[in-house]
């Protein structure tokens, strides 16, 4: 500190300005989740705030705008390139001078909105929002006073100049995107990043590109992570669901990892199977005659490396108390039929022919080859690790932020709601003694992908799929059912009691506690499940908020909707219904939107201010030493 502020007037200087800051409105946070790979919907609900923007727009200008024109002037802040193309050929049809009246329109009511949107924050912090190039013709237009007769020819012409001098384009691209950024100032993921949808690593990388953004890893993400950190069965779970889904292109095309020699592997030792064939939601299709066959051969080719290698991994693994899912071991081959929990079961559309009946567990000397050499391809791909380290780097298994707790998963208990007790290597874990645990292992897993002990990648597989995983949820994960057993009886998952104690107030209430925080001003804001059509994502008294996103188009028929954001700010919290997203293309052409329905979940009686928030309280301490060296001096 006495290096910062030598001087008794550096000091004072800075006191001032910190305790001004602690009395600005809290800023806006917003909270996504369980995005699954579909970047277009996400990118969407970035851009308009989650209808936070749209909302601005039509608090200043309701009464001076048409509805539509409304909506194009806020299509155009999220897509600015691409609306200003549209609305150039539009007005070069007409009048000469009609495209310059829009700039110099367009100009004045984005400078308005952006006084607007910007009145919480420091000069300071608007200024580092605005792209370097047009910060000082920015501040400019707005901080001078347009009715100020003196200077309301200073003004016109500044507007003028930018039309004149060709940059127009330029400068309403940069504050279209400087509104975008001041009015959510801060980013929480909940999650599930990867699945099943086309483009996780575009949504990475416009992560990576945002101002402020926080991460708690689901349990997809947990398969990519310990696919990076060496886990073959991280990998081998994460490629039989990009084969069942069609959406091998994300390895290929995007990571660069090659699967030319999986691919003729399992040609040669795997037929036609209808339960291995790959499940396309609606729009999606086939790029090639034959692809759904070879989906269908890699899809088992890896399933059954997968049952092989849980064979092992429950066996290396006796603290995980999953002997019941070594099912390889359990077959009776001779009859095709496996018992589960004393009923036997005819097993069909089998496709056993690599498996060693007295060895179930053994990979062939072919697979072991195949698995080490796409481990080699995973660990090794320049383009997967840059995206994994800043989702390890950024990310946590849950997060405690201005009074609330964020995780993804669940806190598993038993049926009175007491914590379940993780016991492993002789020591036993529990609440949030068990999350930190998991968290410890997931960053020594990754950071030390070539271990020779196996125990850090083999629990973050324990993650995706334990009965005591915070990010699982469930008993069991019952894969190999869903493909061999037509008993759909034997298909189902047995949730932790948790999803059904997250009602209760009560128990809310102590998971707050376990992790340091007021129930009094806490909540749960929790993703993972889908909110199933006429259920409520708002619980226990409005402590407890389910926001899965529902961007997974394979989850929409199920939940009726698009899916949950929420937006914190400093008035309170509300949670904002979407309805599914169309297209980009729709909302540019024919100023298309995602239709959202806001609730308040709670409203501050006394408005929050930067001093209520946990940047306030380290700027508290920051006033408090700054005032000891003031006594110095």
């Amino acid at each position: 500190m006495e290096e910062r502020f030598p001087t008794k007037e550096a000091v004072i200087t800075e006191i001032m300005n910190l305790e001004a800051i602690l009395h600005l409105p809290k800023a806006t946070e917003h909270f996504v989740s369980d995005l699954h790979g579909e970047y277009s919907a996400f990118d969407h609900i970035l851009r308009n705030g989650s209808g936070n923007i749209k909302n601005k727009i039509t608090d200043i200008f309701g009464g001076r705008m048409t509805p539509s024109r409304l909506q194009n002037f806020a299509i155009l802040i999220y897509y600015p390139e691409e609306k200003l193309e549209y609305k150039k050929r539009q007005l070069q049809q007409d009048e000469d001078d009609a495209l310059e009246q829009w700039y110099l329109d367009t100009i004045q009511r984005l400078v308005e909105l952006l006084e607007f949107v910007s009145t919480k924050y420091t000069r300071s912090k608007v200024r580092k929002a605005l792209d370097p190039n047009f910060a000082y013709i920015t501040e400019e237009l707005l901080y001078t006073d347009p009715q100020e007769f003196d200077k309301r020819s200073y003004i016109d012409q500044l507007m003028k100049n930018l039309v004149s001098m060709g940059v127009t384009d330029e400068f309403i691209i940069a504050t279209c995107y400087t509104i975008q950024q001041l009015v959510v100032d801060h980013l929480h993921v909940l999650g599930d990043i990867y699945d099943r949808g086309d483009h996780p690593e575009l949504i990475m990388e416009r992560l990576m590109s945002y101002h402020s953004v926080d991460i708690q890893w689901g349990n997809h993400d947990m398969l990519w992570v310990g696919a990076s950190s060496g886990s073959a069965l991280c990998m081998l779970n994460l490629l039989r669901i990009s084969a069942r889904y069609n959406n091998l292109a994300t390895i290929e095309d995007a990571y660069g990892i090659s699967l030319r020699h999986l691919s003729r592997f399992a040609e040669e030792h795997y037929a036609d199977n209808p339960a291995f064939r790959p499940k396309l939601v609606d729009g999606d299709s086939f790029n090639f005659d034959g692809e759904q066959l070879q989906l269908t051969q890699i899809q088992q080719a890896v399933a059954i490396m997968q049952f092989k290698m849980e064979v092992q991994t429950i066996a290396r693994e006796p603290d995980f108390q999953m002997d019941d899912r070594a099912l390889l071991n359990k077959i009776d081959y001779d009859n095709n039929t496996l018992e589960l929990q004393g009923k036997t079961y005819q097993l069909t559309n089998t496709c056993f022919d690599l498996i060693d009946p007295k060895d179930p567990g053994k990979l062939t000397s072919e697979e072991q080859e195949l698995v080490e050499s796409l481990l080699h391809s995973f660990v090794e791909s320049k383009s997967l690790q840059k995206h994994l380290e800043f989702l390890v780097n950024k990310g946590s298994m849950y997060l405690r932020y201005n009074d609330n707790l964020l995780l993804h998963g669940c806190m598993p208990v038993n049926e009175k709601g007491k914590f379940l007790p993780f016991k492993y290597h002789g020591k036993e874990y529990r609440g949030k003694q068990l999350v930190d645990f998991f968290d410890q292992q997931v960053r020594h897993a990754y950071n030390d992908p070539c271990a020779n002990d196996y125990s850090a990648a083999d629990l973050i597989w324990y993650l995706w799929q334990g009965p005591i995983s915070p990010l699982f949820g469930k008993k069991a994960m019952t894969t190999f059912e869903r493909y061999f057993i037509k008993d759909q009886a034997s298909h189902e998952e047995v949730r932790n009691p948790y999803f059904r104690l997250r009602h209760n107030e009560i128990f809310v209430d102590s998971m707050l506690e376990e992790f340091g925080l007021d129930p009094q001003d806490g909540h749960v804001i929790n993703g993972h499940t889908p909110v199933k059509r006429g259920h409520d994502a708002i619980m226990a008294n409005g402590k407890m908020l389910v926001i899965d996103g529902g961007y997974s188009k394979a989850y929409q028929p199920t939940t009726g909707f698009g899916g949950y954001t929420l937006l914190y700010n400093s008035y309170g919290l509300q949670l904002v219904e979407h309805h599914p997203f169309t297209s980009k293309e729709d909302s540019i052409v024919n100023g298309k939107d995602i239709v959202s329905t806001r609730r308040v979940v709670n409203h501050e009686v006394h408005r929050k201010s930067v001093a209520d928030t946990d940047i306030g309280a380290r700027l508290k301490e920051n006033v408090k030493i700054l005032r000891s060296l003031l006594d110095e001096y």
